[in-house]
């Protein structure tokens, strides 16, 4: 396993809020080549077509922020023609699976670390950016160590992270806590307690938006398995190799969930609306609690008021009874990335690369950090720019670490069982078999 970013970006988080900016230095991935490359470039007045695909289509001010970069891009570039499809965020993977599938991808296109990067490499789609990184190297060493790795396969590296995503934030309404003089849950116990309280009194505890099946994995599995089980149980049973999903502690972290659900944790509907409206929910007040991730940050500064943001705080999910895992944690992974097509070529590659840049460089970085989402690159951050929530889990990436998710790490094929099987889950269906479905696709994913 490569070295984790965990440690280290807790300490670059840091810094960075005292000191401001650190100074170029070096990741610890694999990068290829250190050594300077030229790029290639476009002659002078050439005409480029281009295709990127996005998924940066809300009102949110991270999306808001990506969208005027690339209309910037277009005013300063006028010889390139820009075909821009923005496809909401929970139909946008399907999508690029469909044209994955026929070898039809767009030139440039919003993708995912890990799996999905494994699963494009594999199948000769994408092309590698290590020309452009080597060709900037300040650029490329103020990235924080580890934040290439998911995005490199055997030296060569396919994107460049534009965000950092954790996933599991517990969100918190003080004002209703403060109503039941209540505290933020510390063990499994506590959440119990709160969930029942809050229940007795006609609040909704946890807010959840499940229709599109990735939330419950992504947010509330991911980080309460790996309570349960830890990293490295998780990391064997992916690779089949001294571990399985159907062993008892895996079953356990399931049943951990459905004790949520049984207990009337999550509002009625759960698995009818999406993850807009469950933070829209939260926001409103309606929710005690939600499980949810960073991105949740830019669409509440741009969606709730001053009002309710003030009266938001955060924490990490509760400890669990004799668990492996460290309860200092959130899942996460670095954000995604510009991934470019193996039929990119010559002039169009040349302009390629300057629109990786102009959404990925530094200026980009504060202009993305300032609009309320994390980065893994090394920029100070103005706290009068953001939220105070923004400035509040900011600070919170300072003093954690961060866990796999797990449809970051699984098979495609394996996580859509994990996503459907949670559904299932929360709707009665026992742990027992479907961590047996999740052991079924994992294993003749990888040939096991």
């Amino acid at each position: 396993m490569k070295k984790s970013f965990i440690v280290t970006l807790a300490a670059a988080m840091s810094l960075s809020l005292i000191a401001g900016c650190g100074s170029s230095g070096t990741t610890d991935g694999a990068q290829g080549s250190t050594a300077p490359a030229k790029t290639e470039t476009a002659k002078p007045g050439e005409k480029v077509k281009l295709s990127i695909w996005h998924n940066y289509t809300g009102e949110d001010t991270r999306a808001k922020t990506m969208r005027e970069y690339m209309d910037k891009f277009k005013k300063d570039h006028p010889n390139v023609e820009l075909d821009i499809q923005g496809i909401p965020p929970d139909g946008y993977r399907p999508r690029l699976k469909t044209v994955a599938a026929a070898n039809e991808m767009p030139d440039l296109f919003v993708m995912w670390p890990g799996v999905m990067t494994k699963e494009f490499v594999g199948g000769d789609l994408i092309q590698p950016i290590n020309e452009l990184l080597d060709s900037k190297a300040e650029w490329k060493g103020n990235f924080m160590p580890g934040s290439f790795d998911d995005f490199t396969i055997s030296g060569k590296t396919y994107a460049a992270p534009m965000a950092l995503s954790p996933t599991s934030i517990l969100y918190y309404n003080k004002e209703i806590f403060n109503k039941y003089n209540v505290q933020p849950p510390k063990t499994w116990d506590d959440m119990m307690k709160l969930v029942d309280t809050f229940k007795k009194n006609n609040v909704t505890p946890i807010a959840l938006g499940n229709k599109a099946a990735w939330v419950a994995q992504s947010s509330i599995l991911s980080s309460l398995a790996d309570r349960v089980t830890g990293t490295e149980w998780f990391l064997k049973a992916v690779d089949q190799n001294g571990a399985k999903f159907t062993d008892p502690e895996f079953v356990q972290s399931l049943t951990y969930l459905q004790q949520l659900g049984k207990a009337g944790a999550f509002q009625e509907g759960f698995n009818s609306i999406d993850n807009t409206q469950m933070e829209q929910m939260f926001a409103q007040g309606k929710a005690a609690m939600m499980i949810d991730g960073g991105w949740a940050l830019p669409n509440l500064a741009a969606s709730a008021s001053k009002e309710a943001l003030a009266n938001m705080a955060v924490t990490v999910l509760p400890s669990v009874p004799n668990g492996k895992g460290d309860p200092n944690t959130l899942s996460g992974v670095v954000g995604t990335g510009l991934g470019m097509s193996k039929k990119v070529t010559g002039a169009q590659k040349a302009a390629a690369y300057e629109l990786i840049y102009a959404l990925s460089g530094p200026e980009a970085q504060k202009a993305i950090l300032e609009g309320n989402q994390l980065v893994s690159y090394k920029v100070a951050l103005d706290t009068s720019k953001v939220t105070s929530l923004f400035a509040e889990v900011y600070k919170m990436m300072g003093t954690v670490k961060m866990t796999p998710v797990y449809d970051g790490r699984l098979s495609s094929s394996s996580a859509d069982v994990v996503n459907n099987g949670l559904q299932e889950l929360l709707m009665g269906g026992k742990p027992e078999d479907i961590a047996k479905k999740v052991q079924d696709a994992q294993a003749k994913a990888i040939g096991k």
